[in-house]
């Protein structure tokens, strides 16, 4: 493999000189490096010079290209290798650090779709959101068709404060709570928010979902990840001065499927108020417990320190791009100015609609008969990982729409995912939402909510002739 620890290397791929004013050399260096992988400038698996070195050629401190290299290896360009030093990664990056979301293609379709976080997608009450849509067209007055409140309809935002109440327990009222379209576009708008308030870290829970970090990177906010565990995120890896804020999924992890402690919570909450900082709860799946009723949320707890984050993308269907934040006061009036300069607010139709559904009654009854269908449909799995001996074992708590397994057998969680993907099953690898790179990783994670329970035996029947030599034959 190419070396770069020349300078005249380092200098032809990162041509950064002279310093651009106005722009920090931390940012220069990050853009150079990602754009020189991106371009294949870079080559996969190529060794990066060590930071001693990289820091002397180009006259910058060796703390900030620690940095740097921190920052690519959490957004998945580089990886970090016992004996090897640095490296280009050489697997394929993850698409939310490749590309803006927006300008992504659909990954390519598989006969049988197990990727994680899709719900059932020909399950979306068609007829009930049309019914809706048509009584919140014909009841809107003249005035709901002018340009849209930024902090979204009045009607909907007190109809959720009073469902988020009741469900999650959430402590809201419809003066704290902004529609914005899905997580993705309110944790954007705290980010920006955090950002200009003087923040400059946030912690994420590793592993987790990918695009988190370039949300938070593109508004000029470093990453710190933290473990998780069976008890969730690990509160004691969480420093005590320099972070600002941290995002974490208590109801159930993404992707671990774990359920933050009772003690854990305790000590988060404390973490937070010990050190001003702001805990962001996204609680994405928090309707979908099947072993008992679901906990309720960490917001309920402490208002004033957490910033609560839901959507309707597994209740209803990602394309909605409905969702909703509840912040403390403080927070309120900053975030509503970044909606409005964002796009002046979401289409009110769609809102009054949702408010619809709730007020009918017939988001509960969707929710329940979705619950009823996931719990099926998971239980089907875990069968039909035992009938076909398949060497995969669930972890986390029985909820959402995907679970984590892990191999029983060693084989690298990248080879499974390809090989399955090789057949026409498409599921994901644990090393696509780990920040930190594992020497040792064992696990995928596996979508039940978009497949028949039909479909998932066929497709673990399937599954069985690669991991272990059957012919699918259920014994």
């Amino acid at each position: 493999m190419p070396d770069m620890g020349t300078t005249s290397g380092v200098e032809l791929l990162l041509p950064i000189e002279p310093p651009q004013p106005g722009r920090p050399r931390r940012v220069q260096l990050e853009s150079a490096l990602r754009d020189a992988v991106r371009t294949g400038r870079l080559a996969a698996g190529q060794r990066l010079p060590a930071s001693r070195v990289l820091a002397g050629d180009l006259g910058v401190s060796r703390r900030l290209v620690v940095e740097v290299y921190t920052q690519l290896t959490a957004e998945g360009y580089l990886v970090s290798r016992p004996g090897s030093g640095t490296c280009v990664s050489d697997l394929p990056l993850p698409p939310a650090a490749n590309a803006p979301a927006a300008l992504r293609s659909p990954e390519p379709s598989a006969r049988w779709d197990m990727r994680p976080g899709i719900p059932t997608l020909s399950a979306f009450p068609r007829h009930l959101w049309r019914r809706a849509w048509t009584a919140a067209l014909g009841a809107a007055a003249d005035s709901d068709l002018a340009y849209p409140d930024s902090a979204g309809h009045p009607q909907l935002r007190q109809v959720l404060a009073a469902y988020l109440g009741r469900v999650r327990g959430v402590d809201a009222d419809a003066q704290r709570l902004l529609i914005c379209a899905g997580f993705t576009q309110g944790l954007y708008l705290l980010a920006h928010t955090l950002r200009a308030r003087g923040a400059r870290t946030v912690a994420l829970e590793d592993p987790g979902l990918p695009h988190r970090a370039p949300i938070l990177h593109q508004a000029g906010l470093a990453v710190v990840p933290v473990s998780v565990d069976g008890d969730g995120i690990l509160v004691d890896q969480l420093p005590e001065q320099g972070v600002d804020a941290v995002l974490t999924t208590p109801a159930h992890q993404f992707p671990t499927g774990a359920v933050m402690a009772p003690a854990r919570r305790e000590a988060l909450l404390a973490w937070a108020g010990r050190c001003g900082a702001i805990v962001v709860e996204d609680d994405y799946d928090g309707e979908f417990r099947f072993d008992r009723r679901a906990v309720g949320c960490l917001q309920g707890r402490a208002p004033d320190r957490v910033v609560y984050l839901g959507s309707t993308s597994k209740t209803l269907a990602p394309a909605l791009r409905l969702g909703w934040m509840v912040s403390p006061a403080e927070l309120h009036t900053e975030l509503l100015l970044s909606k409005f300069l964002a796009d002046h607010g979401s289409p009110t139709l769609d809102q009054l609609a949702l408010a619809h559904l709730v007020e009918t009654g017939d988001y509960d009854r969707h929710i329940r008969a979705a619950r009823t269908r996931y719990r099926t449909a998971r239980q089907a799995l875990e069968q039909a990982i035992t009938r076909h001996d398949v060497p995969l074992r669930l972890a986390g708590t029985p909820a959402g729409v995907q679970t984590l397994a892990t191999q029983l057998d060693g084989t690298h969680p990248d080879q499974l995912t390809a090989r399955a993907r090789a057949v026409g099953i498409a599921f994901d690898s644990i090393t696509r939402y780990q920040l930190t790179p594992d020497a040792d990783p064992l696990g995928v994670v596996i979508g039940y909510g978009n497949i028949t329970p039909h479909a998932i035996d066929e497709a673990i029947a399937l599954l069985a002739t690669i991991t272990n030599g059957q012919h699918g034959s259920a014994r």
